[in-house]
């Protein structure tokens, strides 16, 4: 394989607008006809307070809770409580079904949410492997075994989200999706 990169991995602080970029990303890919698969992750907010976060199933559509600070069960991480089994059955089918089927692979976000699923962990990693490109927003500081694996890849370039960069950014990372891609049937 040549040295052009697979994986674009997104990186930056809480609130940059990682998520942001990403949903755009998305928008200009499947406006110029590739096929998008994985999931998307969303805060949701009552007032200015961010109180849950919601993953969406980019093929299927489908929707479910990651985690809310009103959970009672699942793994705590900061104020939240982890919905393993939305986790496990939403996030990690959106992901082996889009290293089955998609183009392009996104994978919104492999953080300490995330990890706590196994099932997620192995649907992501098969991803990585699947040689398809991928978009994902990767936790800057995690140590993990999936975290280091993607460490460890040649083909990836890491991109800090700034206040600078990231009005252009979605552009720029799709313009090098695209380099990679096939022509789309038409």
């Amino acid at each position: 394989m040549s040295t052009s990169p697979r994986a674009w991995l997104i990186t930056g602080p809480p609130g940059i607008g990682k998520s942001t970029v990403v949903a755009k990303a998305i928008y200009l890919l499947r406006s110029e006809g590739h096929g998008v698969g994985g999931c998307l992750t969303k805060e949701r907010k009552e007032g200015r307070e961010r109180v849950a976060f919601t993953i969406s199933d980019l093929m299927s559509g489908r929707e479910g809770e990651l985690a809310s600070i009103k959970g009672t069960l699942g793994p705590r991480v900061g104020r939240y409580r982890v919905n393993v089994a939305t986790l496990a059955e939403l996030g990690a089918r959106a992901l082996r079904d889009a290293a089955a089927i998609a183009e392009v692979i996104v994978i919104d976000e492999i953080g300490p949410m995330e990890l706590t699923s196994p099932e997620f962990k192995r649907a992501a990693e098969a991803c990585f492997k699947s040689g398809k490109p991928i978009l994902a927003v990767v936790h800057q500081h995690m140590k993990d075994p999936l975290i280091e694996m993607i460490r460890e890849m040649a083909e990836k370039v890491y991109i800090e989200l700034t206040l600078q960069n990231r009005e252009k950014l979605a552009q720029t990372i799709v313009n090098e999706i695209l380099q990679v891609l096939p022509n789309p049937q038409t």
